[in-house]
């Protein structure tokens, strides 16, 4: 059988095959890869920094808490008589306003005695303010004497006074406003060589569920006056 004829080109690479040389492949492109974004230089801080801040906020804690003692001293003188050293009005009436709410939600008791010194202004007008204010001053005494801690003294202006008594009947509140009368109108004075005396005239009014802090304030005060007016006509 003939043989065929091999073409050239095969006969090219049988013989590159043949001497160990392989068909030259084309090299593959090199892979993309994502290099990662370079980091920004960190900032540089000044020696110190950290404790710098710390003790910066230390001082406004200082400071702050300076400030808020401020505050709670402006806001006590606000509501005491500068005088006397207990509430005025309007601390007074701040702190009956609390406690009617506290009797209100807890069903407690209480009692308002409104007391009005007598006498006091023939006091001024005779041996000046300065013998007033020390009445005033004594008077304030004996109130602190016959209440407890738990209550509470006010001056309501001029020679008149607000008590808040806590946890009183009727009848025992009648009877503490009877003792501060009659421990007031034993005080005696000596102003210029004459002896002076005080007295007190008070009145009450119940402190219950349904009780609200102006109007017993009110009450108190008419029953004071009532008061007043029986004592004139006894003496």
């Amino acid at each position: 059988m003939p043989m065929k004829k091999k073409t050239k080109a095969t006969t090219a690479r049988a013989a590159k095959r043949h001497k160990g040389v392989g068909v030259a492949r084309k090299p593959a492109p090199p892979r993309a890869t994502s290099a990662p974004a370079p980091r920004p230089p960190p900032v540089p801080q000044p020696p110190g920094a950290p404790n710098d801040a710390k003790a910066a906020i230390r001082r406004l804690r200082v400071q702050l808490a300076q400030a808020q003692a401020r505050i709670d001293q402006l806001e006590a003188s606000a509501d005491t008589d500068f005088l006397l050293g207990v509430l005025n009005r309007r601390g007074f009436e701040r702190e009956l306003n609390r406690s009617v709410a506290y009797i209100k939600r807890y069903h407690a008791s209480g009692a308002v005695i409104v007391l009005d010194v007598d006498r006091l202004k023939p006091i001024n007008d005779a041996f000046g303010h300065a013998a007033g204010d020390q009445v005033l001053k004594t008077v304030v005494s004996v109130l602190s004497r016959h209440v407890r801690s738990s209550d509470v003294i006010g001056r309501l202006g001029g020679d008149e006074f607000a008590l808040l008594l806590w946890n009183l009947s009727e009848t025992d509140a009648r009877a503490k406003a009877a003792s501060l009368e009659q421990a007031i109108d034993g005080l005696s004075f000596m102003f210029r060589g004459r002896t002076v005396s005080a007295g007190a005239s008070a009145g009450i009014a119940i402190l219950g569920p349904h009780a609200e802090a102006g109007g017993a304030l009110e009450e108190a005060d008419r029953a004071m006056y009532v008061r007043k007016a029986q004592r004139r006509h006894e003496a």
